[in-house]
């Protein structure tokens, strides 16, 4: 028989739902129902007057409010699609080494194999696109079909050795880019919520970059 999850902690089902939108926001361009959800939101749970994710959900949410799709859909393309190369490229072979398909790529997807985890098939996007690495990262949170949730010891192996040296990086540069306006806030919600991960994961001075990655049963990644 195989072991039955364990339901998840109110702190871990709300860390899984900010790396959903983290990924569901860089990987496509949103939905009108999805920016109608955003603008309707509430504030965050309280973490001390002007924390900075406060402040970067606050600019989301007002920024979602006086967004329409087809704009979104426009600022999207002209960020990450383009003609030829694509403003942002937001992977990390592409910033750890400056080249894509390199060999943190490989690396990433040995330990996504250990996991059980593989790219759905179809998806244009390689594993090691930041939007991709959010979503397991959700993944390894709230789990999926065919893959348990994995303990905070393997959430933050896998964080530190596959987000945490670039995810910075990258983010400033869509925050700076000439066509961000929605997505400034995008990036400043995701910089907000990641270095608040990378904080609590500090907590624990394990090294967690030589951490092995244990295997498991076989899922998919959307």
């Amino acid at each position: 028989m195989k072991p039955m999850p364990r339901p998840l902690t109110e702190e871990d089902q709300a860390r899984a739902d900010m790396y959903a939108l983290v990924a569901t926001l860089l990987l496509k361009p949103p939905a009108p129902s999805l920016l109608a959800a955003l603008a309707a939101a509430d504030s965050l749970p309280a973490r001390g007057a002007g924390h900075p994710l406060d402040q970067a959900w606050e600019a989301l949410v007002s920024a979602a409010g006086t967004m329409d799709a087809d704009a979104a859909r426009e600022e999207f393309d002209a960020l990450f699609i383009g003609i030829g190369t694509p403003l942002l490229n937001p992977y990390g072979s592409r910033y750890l080494t400056g080249f894509m398909m390199e060999k943190p790529l490989a690396q990433l997807r040995g330990d996504l194999h250990a996991l059980g985890l593989a790219r759905v098939p179809g998806v244009a996007e390689s594993e090691d696109h930041l939007g991709a690495l959010c979503e397991t990262m959700r993944v390894l949170i709230a789990g999926a079909p065919g893959a348990l949730p994995r303990p905070l010891s393997t959430q933050k192996t896998f964080f530190v050795r596959h987000v945490s040296p670039w995810y910075g990086r990258c983010l400033d540069d869509l925050c700076h880019a000439a066509p961000a306006r929605f997505y400034r806030c995008v990036g400043g919600y995701a910089q907000a919520f990641l270095d608040l991960e990378r904080e609590a994961f500090s907590i624990d001075d394990e090294d967690a970059s030589s951490e092995p990655i244990h295997a498991e049963t076989e899922g998919s990644l959307e």
